[in-house]
Formats: structure tokens, sequence, C-alpha cells
């Protein structure tokens, strides 16, 4: 299971981004330099063009509003639907257990036992 870190700090992300944009280094570098992966470097930078209005996308704003109590209630929905779909599946598979027992069970009644042929 791989390792989390702690979140980086505002000001630390802030400061990289800076770097990152004075195109002094390359962002490889940059990353290398401050310890963090190139790729989450990276996402810093775009963030931070969403969030300056230079790219499309949300805003960090926009971003934790996902998260919050619209964010808790779609994570309830999505557990509420897996759990109607398991019992969906679970009463369909009981469902075809009885029909395929009455089918065998009619099939028994249905046929009589005869111990002798009539002569």
């Amino acid at each position: 299971m791989p390792r989390t870190k702690p979140a980086y700090p505002p000001e630390f992300k802030a400061e990289a981004v800076r770097l990152a944009q004075s195109g002094d280094k390359s962002i490889a570098t940059i990353a290398h330099d401050l310890g963090v992966a190139d790729q989450t470097l990276r996402s810093w930078v775009q963030q931070a063009a969403i969030n300056a209005g230079n790219r499309d996308g949300l805003t960090t704003e926009r971003e934790e509003l996902r998260g919050g109590p619209l964010g808790s209630i779609r994570r309830e929905n999505r557990v509420l639907t897996q759990e109607r779909d398991i019992l969906k599946s679970a009463m369909s598979r009981w469902d075809n257990h009885d029909n395929e027992n009455r089918v065998r069970d009619t099939c028994r009644t249905v046929v009589p036992k005869v111990e002798r042929l009539p002569v």
C-alpha cells in the first residue's frame, strides 16, 4: 500500500508554482529540488492557471464546493444505488430459485406414481 504524504501548505504550493512559471529551470528539476513528483507540480501549475482565468476548468473554490454538502449527498446517493443494485440482484436470484423449485414440485405432483400396470 502506498504511503500518503500530508497535504502541502498553500504557501509552499504558491512558491513552487512561482518558481515553475519563472521559466529559469524545467518543472522536473524544480520538482526534484523541492522533493515533489513532477506531475504534482504540473497539476499545481495547471490549477494556478485555472484560478487565474488563463485556462478553462474548475477553480479551487468550485472544487471545494464539490466536496461540500452536495458532495456528501452524491456519495450517499452512490452508496444507496449500490445497495439497491445488490438487493435487486439477490432478489432476482432468490425469485428464480423459488421458480425452479415450483417447477420441480409441480412435475412431481402431476406425474402419478404407478405401482403396477393395468391389465
